[in-house]
């Protein structure tokens, strides 16, 4: 029986509040989202270890990268959550 996943269950939680369209996907120590419409990366999400924070990246050229002006920004999954569904940049490839 798999373990449950905290942070898994807020990604899909926050995904259904807002009427869906992504796919999470657990792989190397993160979540990578993707558009459940085209398949096309969205952003991933990769815990820090602290506080419940993690990196956000988005999709540059076949491969994840920073997704802010000056580098990778950090913040609590909950911000990280409105973060990427605000901003278009994003949503490029979906």
């Amino acid at each position: 029986m798999a373990r449950p996943d905290p942070m898994l269950e807020r990604i899909e939680a926050f995904n259904r509040g807002r009427g869906g369209g992504v796919v999470v996907r657990r792989a190397a120590n993160g979540d990578s989202l993707h558009s459940e419409r085209s398949g096309g990366p969205v952003a991933r999400l990769k815990p820090t270890g602290e506080d419940g924070k993690v990196r956000v990246l988005a999709w540059h050229r076949e491969k994840w990268g920073a997704s802010g002006p000056f580098g990778v920004p950090t913040m609590t999954l909950d911000r990280a959550l409105d973060y990427v569904a605000s901003n278009p940049f994003f949503w490029i490839h979906a």
